[in-house]
């Protein structure tokens, strides 16, 4: 007999988080609960707005449409949209048991905040210290002069940074001005500095800054093919699909030689600890990006180890069905 349960949520965010030149005051989604046999899984159905090509109200619909299906004792097919399939197979995969418990908490932390902090955090890390930046908020020459600082205070730090496609061809070049050729190869990667991808192969072989792809993996003329100076893909669950199409992405890259990187998509907890565990599953020795849960002011249903954020249960949230 099966059964289940949606429940949709709204967690407020810390103030100064921007997406896509937009404040993101709250984040928005479902968790889902479904039951068979004594058995249960749980899933997180959240599109990042700015991100995601379905809004809240479709990636709904395609949730309640699915998970009737799914009740009728049919085995239904992954909606079209990528955060449905992702949260709903999540779900499965932990009813079915194919999830592994093991999980990678391990992430590379977010550089933000004091510097003083920032720079007793970097140091205390333990083992390989891997941090990211964000980088394509502010000026370039900063973002170079910052980077260039990082690196050259802690002499074994390595950092990914993430431009989001941020720089035109002259500030990248800005940006890598400031960066001392001595250091560059401790940048692990940027991912997407230019706007297009043309444009950010010539960065790469202009500065010898290592490129990582992230958008143009969710671009339908891209293939996964080795290429100078690219390393690694970032794989975001939210915004590629259901937990196949993350695996076939994962072994794609292998093939191609590329280190790929399971990132979030500033998921709840929930959501963060499931990545955790798929990246201890598919991408082991590799740490992935999950460093979001600070933007939040609260967790959701499951905690993530070591947070001292409250944690909101599921019988607090609005119940869909």
């Amino acid at each position: 007999m099966r059964s289940a349960q949606i429940w949709r949520y709204s967690l407020p965010m810390e103030a100064g988080v921007v997406l896509r030149n937009q404040r993101l005051k709250s984040r928005d989604g479902m968790v889902v609960r479904l039951c068979e046999e004594g058995r249960e899984g749980w899933g997180e159905v959240a599109p990042l707005p700015g991100f995601s090509l379905e809004s809240l109200a479709e990636a709904e619909r395609q949730t309640l449409d699915w998970v009737d299906d799914w009740l009728a004792e049919n085995n239904p097919d992954w909606p079209s949209a990528p955060s449905v399939a992702f949260g709903l197979s999540c779900a499965q995969a932990e009813l079915t048991g194919e999830l592994p418990l093991a999980a990678e908490y391990r992430a590379a932390p977010l550089c933000t905040g004091d510097p003083d902090e920032l720079f007793a955090m970097l140091q205390a890390l333990p083992g390989d210290k891997i941090a990211k930046v964000k980088v394509g908020l502010y000026e370039a020459v900063r973002d170079g002069m910052v980077v260039n600082l990082l690196l050259e205070a802690i002499g074994d730090l390595r950092l990914r940074l993430d431009a989001n496609r941020g720089w035109t061809p002259l500030k990248a070049r800005q940006f890598a001005k400031y960066v001392n050729p001595e250091v560059r190869s401790r940048i692990a990667f940027i991912e997407e500095p230019c706007q297009t991808r043309e444009q950010s192969r010539e960065f790469a072989r202009e500065s010898g800054i290592a490129i990582a792809w992230d958008e143009s993996l969710r671009e339908a003329d891209f293939t996964f093919e080795a290429e100078p100076h690219l390393v690694a893909v970032v794989i975001k669950p939210t915004l590629t699909g259901s937990l196949e199409r993350v695996r076939q992405q994962v072994a794609q890259a292998r093939a191609a030689g590329l280190e790929a990187v399971i990132s979030s998509s500033i998921e709840s907890s929930l959501g963060l600890t499931q990545m955790a565990r798929i990246a201890a599953w598919l991408t082991p020795g590799t740490l992935p990006g999950l460093d979001t849960l600070s933007l939040m002011e609260a967790q959701l249903v499951r905690p993530w180890p070591g947070s001292s954020l409250p944690v909101i249960a599921h019988s607090a949230l609005e119940r869909v069905r």
